[in-house]
């Protein structure tokens, strides 16, 4: 290779960088996101789905810490987003946001349900609605 000049690997890697980069740049803060990632999830059924598969995920993490078997951790993305893709590919009819925002919409499955179960959830619905 000449001096000066970039490999093709190299400058692949810099442009997944970038592009992996711009995504989670469209919004700066978890703040900005949720908003769009709870009119993603404008369907109660779809919530209702996600629900279920956080609440797996949880459990499949719960069994492992008590009995260390592997399969657990195997286990717990699986049901969780599998119950989760299911419901954008099923009931809302869109792209789910992992594969744009991958930590901020696990962020944000967790939110959802907090905010479901604290009873808090309708009002951030209603002001995600409203931008």
């Amino acid at each position: 290779m000449q001096q000066g000049r970039i490999s093709r690997e190299a400058l692949f890697a810099v442009r997944a960088c970038a592009i992996l980069s711009s995504m989670e740049n469209k919004f700066q803060t978890f703040r900005e996101f949720f908003p769009y990632y709870l009119r993603e999830h404008s369907k109660s059924s779809c919530r209702a789905w996600h629900y279920v598969g956080s609440l797996l995920a949880l459990g499949c993490l719960g069994a492992f810490l008590v009995t260390f078997n592997w399969l657990f951790l195997l286990a717990a993305p699986i049901g969780g987003y599998g119950f989760a893709w299911a419901s954008h590919a099923l009931i809302e009819k869109n792209r789910p946001a992992t594969f744009t925002y991958p930590g901020w919409s696990l962020m944000g499955d967790y939110y959802m349900l907090f905010l479901w179960v604290t009873g808090r959830l309708g009002r951030y619905l209603e002001a995600a609605r409203d931008k």
